[in-house]
């Protein structure tokens, strides 16, 4: 696929956890990069980022060391807590988009501290579509920030203890419409191994599960690989037009098979692997089983 570092269709992901985003993002689109990172950041990374057609005029390397976050994993694999977070090279960035990133159509502000989220959106001009990504330490210490941010997107997209956390709803359906309440039109549910719920408006449901899977190595990431995989399914097949919600449907499936892809190896070694065929393969065996009707 051809760099189109212009183009208005091309996804700007925005954020440390964009590796994943990006490498996902890149199946389907090429893919706007915004990020800094220590000089311990592999090499093997930014080779890859180059063979995916991801444009890293926006990616800083500085001394230093690379953004960290660790956690624990409950045993099923699906309730995670935070236990420590460095934000080392990432605590004092404050990037500045370079000119032709600033007219991206789709923007993905994946998970980092909601201020920074605001930075990166002040300076792109009219996108078409913003996602947003977030997780609980921000809901714990930057709740004010999110808010205002949310009120600025077209989608916001958290798992299902953090949606419970944000609106200090029990039910996830009153959460969800709690959160489209706030200013998006749509938001995204992740229950891990049980799916996602999208909500729209006009009160538009869509209850996606998950793909099946028996052995689950690894949920790192898996999150911000289903947010690359929706964007850059967008971002392929509406490069100018709008963004209605059967076409979120579809992208929300398409998130959904990439991030099964993601779990099955540590890292981002399955999605190195990951092809154009096998994402389609597992689609049309994943409508199967789960009696989509998509159009």
């Amino acid at each position: 696929m051809t760099s189109k570092p212009n183009s208005p269709s091309t996804p700007t992901c925005s954020a440390a956890p964009a590796s994943y985003g990006a490498v996902s993002a890149s199946n389907f689109s090429p893919v706007n990069l915004v990020g800094i990172v220590g000089d311990d950041f592999p090499e093997e990374h930014i080779a890859l980022f180059r063979k995916r057609d991801i444009n890293l005029d926006g990616l800083q390397t500085v001394p230093g060391k690379t953004f960290r976050w660790s956690g624990e994993y409950m045993w099923d694999m699906n309730t995670r807590e935070t236990r420590s977070v460095a934000f080392n090279v990432f605590e004092h960035f404050t990037p500045d988009l370079p000119a032709h990133y600033k007219n991206a159509g789709i923007v993905l502000l994946a998970n980092i501290a909601p201020d920074l989220q605001h930075h990166v959106l002040d300076q792109v001009g009219q996108p078409r579509f913003v996602i947003a990504d977030t997780m609980d330490l921000w809901i714990d210490i930057a709740k004010e920030s999110l808010t205002r941010l949310v009120a600025r997107v077209n989608m916001l997209i958290l798992n299902d203890g953090e949606a419970r956390q944000f609106t200090g709803e029990t039910s996830l359906i009153k959460a969800g419409r709690a959160i489209r309440d706030m200013g998006p039109d749509f938001v995204a549910i992740k229950k891990g191994e049980h799916g996602c719920l999208l909500f729209g408006p006009e009160n538009s449901f869509f209850s996606c599960p998950a793909y099946p899977l028996e052995d689950i190595h690894d949920p790192t990431g898996a999150g911000d690989t289903f947010a690359g995989g929706l964007a850059g399914y967008l971002a392929a097949h509406s490069p100018n037009g709008t963004i209605p919600f059967d076409l979120l449907k579809k992208a929300v499936v398409h998130g959904s098979v990439l991030a099964s892809y993601n779990v099955e190896a540590f890292s981002l070694e399955r999605l190195k692997t990951v092809d154009k065929s096998q994402i389609d393969s597992r689609y049309d065996l994943f409508r199967r089983i789960a009696h989509f009707e998509l159009p």
